[in-house]
């Protein structure tokens, strides 16, 4: 099989990249674990600290990982399916608070900073939403595949470890119709109240989901169809950048509901796909802890947080920096002087 790269010329190219990456080194992880084992402290204490630790050992390939750089994104776009009335807020507001990224006066930007991660912000075609998928398919398949590119170019040479987020008025909607299709179960599952919908709008929200799985018929494990089929700009970009993170041994956090289940297409396609990603926080949208259940994922945090905008998989960023921490800068019991190593 030929080795697929960025950029892709066609949606059949996703499948096949999904199949051809590179895995964590697993010679790294058990040195790091050896580390964690002699340090001042006894085994496991520190939790999913340690994990963490040995998780970027794995994939940094040496048994003592850092951050050098931390690179947040933030894809934004616009979804045709507010056309059937499940957003709240109008769809001017995506341009409204991408500018204020780009100002530097969202959570995003105070939260990033703290934890010295570089943000961009990156439109997709504000002026031109998607398709209405309860019409017909959100995107084609070159939209679809410019999106991906996109996401995938826009990862920095540099990253020790990427933040990724999302911005779109109407995109819980999507994120809910992805995770349906994928995974399955009733539709009300998966929806929540987003940015604020009431209970009627909730059922707005039910009901367009719902006539739009009618309508496509693709197969749960047909994520590149479904990814086209329901998804938007910034989801598909969101794969992308998860992409060419992994072919780069790149760790990815993954924010809250909405960019979790970006990516539930490509778990489709192959579930090893997302062994680079950690789950930054738990969303109190409530199909989140039904799609990390489904996913096998553990958020990092949960902090009662449903803001988007990469904002929990930042605030995640100092957990990791403090794992690195306490891996790198503790002494041995060797070191230390300390009985008992």
């Amino acid at each position: 099989m030929a080795h697929v790269t960025f950029p892709l010329t066609s949606l059949s190219d996703l499948g096949a990249l999904t199949r051809d990456l590179p895995q964590a080194d697993a010679a790294a992880q058990d040195a790091a674990r050896d580390r964690q084992n002699a340090l001042t402290k006894p085994p496991g204490s520190l939790g999913r600290l340690e994990e963490l630790a040995v998780f970027m050992a794995g994939w940094q390939q040496q048994a003592v990982p850092q951050i050098d750089f931390a690179q947040a994104l933030v894809f934004a776009g616009n979804h045709g399916i507010c056309a059937q009335g499940v957003n709240p807020f109008p769809q001017e507001v995506t341009a409204q608070m991408v500018q204020n990224f780009k100002a530097g006066g969202a959570a995003i930007n105070q939260l990033c900073h703290v934890n010295d991660a570089r943000l961009s912000v990156i439109d997709l075609d504000l002026d031109r939403p998607t398709a209405d998928f309860t019409e017909g398919p959100a995107m084609t398949e070159a939209e679809c595949v410019a999106a991906l590119n996109a996401g995938a170019a826009a990862l920095h040479p540099a990253a020790s470890v990427l933040i990724l987020g999302e911005m779109g008025i109407g995109n819980s909607t999507v994120a809910a119709a992805l995770t349906a299709a994928v995974f399955g179960g009733a539709v009300q599952d998966w929806v929540g109240r987003g940015t604020g919908s009431d209970d009627e709008g909730v059922r707005r929200k039910v009901d367009a989901i719902t006539r739009g799985l009618a309508r496509h018929t693709a197969t749960p494990q047909d994520g590149a169809t479904i990814l086209t089929a329901l998804g938007g700009r910034e989801q598909a970009a969101i794969c992308g950048a998860v992409l060419a993170a992994r072919q780069r041994r790149v760790p990815v956090i993954l924010d809250g509901f909405i960019c979790t289940a970006s990516v539930a297409p490509l778990f489709a396609l192959s579930p090893a796909t997302l062994d680079h990603c950690l789950i930054g926080h738990l969303s109190v949208e409530p199909g989140h802890k039904r799609l990390l259940d489904a996913i096998g994922k553990t958020a990092v945090l949960d902090f009662d947080m449903r803001l988007g905008e990469g904002s929990g998989a930042a605030l995640a960023l100092g957990i990791l920096r403090s794992a690195l921490a306490c891996h790198s800068g503790m002494a041995t019991f060797a070191e230390a002087g300390v009985a008992g190593g």
